[in-house]
């Protein structure tokens, strides 16, 4: 008894640190198109090229925080069950 109320107080540990992983992106993506937009208004000539490297980038810095939020998905609703199974 004691060991699932141990591993479901790990998983529940374990998810919501994952999901703090949502807050880097969030900051890092707000900067980025901070950043475009003093590009774009300095000149505005380049918008284009700086939306699409703008986009690519903020695509790819967000995937960190789909990871985390899936690990967060997981450790909560899959690994106490799947960890359960071990337990007995």
């Amino acid at each position: 008894m004691l060991e699932k109320a141990i591993v479901l107080a790990g998983c529940a540990i374990g998810a919501g640190l994952a999901l703090i992983a949502g807050i880097g992106p969030g900051i890092g993506e707000g900067y980025a198109v901070g950043k475009a937009c003093e590009a774009i208004g300095r000149q505005p000539e380049c918008k284009g090229d700086v939306t699409q490297t703008m986009l690519l980038g903020c695509a790819v810095a967000e995937t960190t925080g789909i990871y985390g939020f899936v690990t967060g998905l997981l450790l909560l609703f899959v690994g106490p069950i799947y960890l359960g199974g071990f337990l007995g």
